[in-house]
């Protein structure tokens, strides 16, 4: 911005003290000094406030991008919950229709079937079952 080198203010130095005499020069400089000071605290209170502007906009941007995502995952959840009671509905339609076509059936039929429905949950299976592993 201001390209101020080592001649330039030797320079300056030579004509503020010439113009403003050697007596006032150390009052001059306090109260440049001084200024300066105010200058540079006013700079750091402007460039806190910029970066707190800044971590807010970014604050939001996370924020709006959270609930993106959040409605991203309860809509799919919904999808999925709706896949799951359409299943179920259907499953449960299916079991009620056999259940009313198993019911249309003549009375000795229905005996017969449950008679071999026990038959075969009581006897054993016909392979063999393994032992399970352990690991070792």
């Amino acid at each position: 911005m201001f390209d101020i080198t080592s001649s330039k203010l030797l320079i300056l130095a030579i004509v503020a003290l010439i113009v403003v005499g050697p007596k006032d020069l150390p009052l001059l400089l306090r109260t440049v000094g001084k200024y300066l000071g105010v200058i540079r605290r006013h700079a750091n209170e402007f460039r806190a406030q910029l970066d707190e502007v800044m971590r807010e906009a970014e604050m939001q941007e996370l924020k709006k991008e959270f609930e993106s995502v959040g409605n991203e995952m309860k809509s799919t959840m919904e999808e999925g919950a709706r896949a799951i009671d359409t299943q179920v509905e259907s499953a449960r339609i299916g079991v009620d229709d056999a259940l009313k076509s198993g019911d249309k059936r003549p009375e000795s039929e229905n005996a017969e079937s449950q008679t071999s429905e026990a038959k075969s949950a009581s006897e054993p299976p016909d392979s063999p079952q393994r032992p399970e592993k352990t690991g070792t």
